[in-house]
Parts: structure tokens; sequence; C-alpha cells
């Protein structure tokens, strides 16, 4: 990051440039079936794929922390890298919970424009630094900062029963969870975003240091490739190397329709509910199906990311169109089950990542997907993955291991800090 001063003179890169800089970030390291096999080998010569490399990523750019709208990295255009990881408060005094969102305000704003939250090297050599410098001189790469509140912070040990979001519940048993205790729930989440690893992951390390005595760190994902599409972006692909996010949220008016809060309660006006679920890929297994069988699976080809009735990625699918025996598009597909056309015009908006932990204990590749959504009311979340979990055949090679919910308030003006209005 840079130095109290201001900013750095570094250009803009490509995005393979900066990939190529940066690698080893977070990654630790016949064609069958009815789903239109012969539009991905029309379109999968070596070469003739399109690239990305138009989309620059700006390692200078830096966002607002205060006097918005609503907490950065919800809309926020999406950065290539997260850190997220989950708390548990230790302390039973709402004064110290009162005090770390204070103080997490204060040093996130910093870091958002590239600052570090105190000294580097302190003058005297015993003393300890307030900043642990990995960022140091970096730029800001983008980075936002989203604070979630989880159920806990509403119950009776703080006094904020009154004040408990809407809607703000633990999620119900959902069909095919297999949730593990290790990567399921928390009493407070970070969301660290940013186009430089360790510009994410200073972050976290910082304000995790500052939690201490009063929250304990829980779970935590290292997240790297998008795998949603904000606006402008070009839609990037899953760890099954499908199109993930071709559909997603994008236009102010299905923002206000869809993902922010506007309820009786004046404090919550301009949040979101933000759900997390880790979903395990069976990568190996996945890998072995014929690429056929995959299109049916996800209801779009692997290449262009077309629906199976169309031939472009943004052509709206069709469902009712039939073979002799069957629908184009599987009624047990993904794009069918999660398609708002399908869900009584249900959309959440969408802002996941890859990640990997590298091999498991049967020596298999142990990587999938960070599931992040936003959404006005978790039911919306609810309603599409009751469906899903219940007839999806991408339920063949996933599993949901971790879940959790939280409540991401708006921005605070300057001078104020993130959820101030719970102590008042």
């Amino acid at each position: 990051m840079t130095d109290e001063h201001g900013g750095t003179d570094r250009p803009p890169v490509s995005r393979r440039g900066l990939i190529a800089g940066i690698a080893g970030g977070f990654a630790a390291g016949a064609v069958t079936g009815a789903g239109g096999a012969a539009a991905f080998a029309a379109t999968a010569a070596p070469g003739t794929g399109p690239t990305d490399d138009t989309e620059t990523v700006d390692l200078t750019r830096s966002h607002p922390f205060y006097g918005q709208a609503h907490q950065a990295g919800i809309q926020t255009e999406q950065q290539r890298y997260t850190v997220y990881m989950t708390f548990d408060l230790t302390s039973p005094l709402a004064s110290d919970l009162q005090v770390l969102l204070a103080r997490w305000s204060g040093a996130i704003a910093q870091m958002m424009q590239g600052l570090p939250i105190g000294t580097v090297q302190p003058d005297g050599t015993g003393a300890v630094a307030l900043d642990t410098g990995e960022a140091y001189e970096l730029s800001p790469a983008s980075l936002t900062v989203t604070v979630g509140l989880g159920p806990g912070v509403f119950g009776d040990r703080f006094g904020l029963a009154a004040k408990r979001p809407k809607h703000l519940a633990d999620l119900p048993e959902l069909p095919s969870d297999q949730l593990q205790d290790a990567t399921t729930g928390g009493d407070l989440s970070l969301q660290a975003c940013a186009d430089d690893p360790q510009v994410a992951y200073h972050a976290i390390r910082d304000l995790t240091r500052m939690a201490q005595g009063v929250a304990a760190t829980r779970w935590t994902v290292l997240g790297f490739g998008r795998a949603s599409a904000g606006k402008g972006q070009k839609t990037p692909r899953n760890l099954m190397g499908f199109k993930d996010g071709t559909r997603n949220i994008k236009e102010e008016s299905d923002f206000d329709r869809f993902v922010w809060v506007d309820d009786d309660q004046s404090w919550t006006r301009g949040g979101s509910y933000q759900i997390v679920r880790k979903i395990q890929m069976n990568i190996e297994t996945w890998d072995a199906d014929p690429v056929g069988d995959q299109q049916d699976v996800f209801g779009r080809t692997k290449a262009v990311g077309a629906p199976l009735t169309g031939r472009g990625e943004f052509d709206a699918p069709d469902f009712a169109k039939r073979t002799a025996d069957r629908t184009v598009i599987p009624q047990t597909s993904h794009v069918a089950l999660a398609a708002h056309e399908n869900n009584g015009g249900v959309k959440i908006l969408r802002r996941g990542y890859n990640y990997t932990d590298g091999l498991n204990r049967y020596g298999l590749l142990d990587a999938g997907l960070l599931f992040l959504s936003y959404q006005n009311d978790p039911q919306h979340f609810i309603t599409l993955q009751t469906r899903l979990g219940s007839v999806d055949r991408l339920n063949e090679y996933i599993q949901h291991i971790g879940s959790a919910i939280y409540f991401t308030p708006r921005s605070p003006k300057r001078g104020r800090y993130l959820g101030q209005e719970l102590f008042e």
C-alpha cells in the first residue's frame, strides 16, 4: 500500500500480466449426451476462443468507505481475490463489540485508501508495530472490506434483541447439506476483496489482530478467480470449466428490488443479508464425465456458455423447447432450476470465488466454490437452494460443507462507524 502521502505511479496492467506477476497467490496448487456437444466441438478449436486481455486491472484504484448508500464489496465491481473470515465473539460485553466495530471501521477506511493503519516501523526496536507491514507501499488494488453481523449478535447477551434485522435467523437445514461444524456459523464476518491477494490478506490479518480478546477466528476461505460477473465484466469460469454468473444481478433496478433492505427499522435500510456457502467439488469425478453430459448438467455449452437452446451466452433460455422425448434444456439442469423464470421471478446477487485447500486425505484435489450471495430476504436463497438441493444433477459432483448468514449494515457517515445505531 502507499505511504501516508498518497498513491503510486504504478500503471494499469492486463489481467494476464497481473496473474503472471502473482502466480501462486492463493491457488495451492468421447462426447455423449444430448446437450449440444456439436456446438461445443465447433467452437473449441485451439486459439479461436476469446481472450480477456482488454480487461485491465488498475492497482492504484481505491473505493471510499464512508458516506456511501451501502457497504463497499457488494455492488462494487468484483475483484479477483478474496479472504473471507468468520469470528465467534468471546467477550460478553456489548461495549467490547462496540469498540471493535469502531476500530474496524477506522482501520478499514485507512486500508481501502492504501494507507497503513499505524506505524510499520516504530522508533523503539522493542516496540510492536501497529501495522504488520506486508502491504506497505503496495497500491490499494480496489480493496473493499465488508463486515457482517450474525444472528448471535442479536441475542440476549448484548441486549440487542430488539435491533435484530427482520429476517436474520440461522438458515434451516437444506436438501443436500453436508455441513461441517468447522466451516459453519459465526457471529461476525469479514469479506476482504482486492485485485492483489497480498492486499486482501493484509486487511484480514490486521483486523484479526484488533479482534483479540473480543472475538476468536472461526473459519476462513482464501478465494481466487472470481466466479461471478458484475456489470461490465466478462463472465468468469468456475473450477468445473463453465461460465458462472451469466444471469447475475447487474442493473440498479434489480439491486433495489432484490438486494437492498428497505424495511421499518431505520438502521437496517441500505443493508443486505449475506449468505455464504462453502461448496466442495468432486473435481476428478467431474473431469471424467463426458462433455456432452456436463453440458446437460449445467444446461449450457461449455465453451461459449450459451443455453442449450441458443447460440450466444446471453440468449434467453427456452425451457419449453423439446426434442422428440425431452426438453432440450433438461429440467434437472442447474440453469433450469435456478432461473428466475422458474422461481416466481426471484433473483439473488452472486459474488462467489473459486477456492482450493490443496489435497484432501485421499490425495485428491480439495477445491470448490466459495458461494457468496446478497439478498434483501434470505427466503429468496432458501427457495432457490431447496429446489437445487433436491433434484439438481450438479449434486452428483458437489457437497455444501460450510454455511452461514450475516446482516451487512449500510456504510457509515464520516465520523461514525458501522452499526453505531445499535448502541444508541
